[in-house]
């Protein structure tokens, strides 16, 4: 799998609007709701309840808010961007700018988790985040994951 099978230009929202830790949940999670047609409550219960295990704001910037739902029939990936940076609690104290949100259903975990593994192997490389975080279009975006998961 590759994380460009999970995303499309419409599923990417450059910039947030969001300012606060609280708000990016609740926009990344209507934005999966509206594209997957899915209950927005569920999204966001099921990121708010796994957030409040850890944060899931991973280091160098990113963060990655996920969970599953029945709701879901199958995984499902939104992004953003801030260009100011979102305290997120991440493990490192530092501000957020990248987000990618992951819902999906139970019965999807062992994609669920390949995807977590190719968000984090994908975003460890200072390249490639700067790319993201250049990016002003969704197709840009996508272009950089595109790129960055040909090397």
């Amino acid at each position: 799998m590759q994380l460009t099978d999970l995303l499309h230009p419409d599923r990417i929202r450059i910039p947030l609007r969001a300012t606060g830790k609280g708000e990016v949940l609740k926009e990344l999670s209507a934005l999966v709701a509206e594209r997957a047609g899915i209950p927005s409550e569920d999204v966001l219960e099921a990121v708010e309840e796994r957030e409040a295990v850890l944060s899931t704001g991973i280091g160098l910037g990113v963060a990655v808010p996920h969970g599953k739902t029945s709701a879901a029939a199958r995984l499902e990936m939104v992004c953003g961007t801030s260009a100011t940076g979102i305290e997120f609690d991440a493990l490192d104290g530092e501000a957020c700018r990248l987000f990618f949100l992951l819902v999906g259903p139970e019965s999807a975990a062992g994609e669920h988790v390949k995807a977590l593994s190719r968000i984090a192997r994908v975003v460890r490389r200072d390249d490639v985040r700067q790319r993201l975080l250049a990016a002003t279009t969704p197709e840009a975006f996508i272009q950089s994951i595109v790129d960055a998961e040909s090397r």
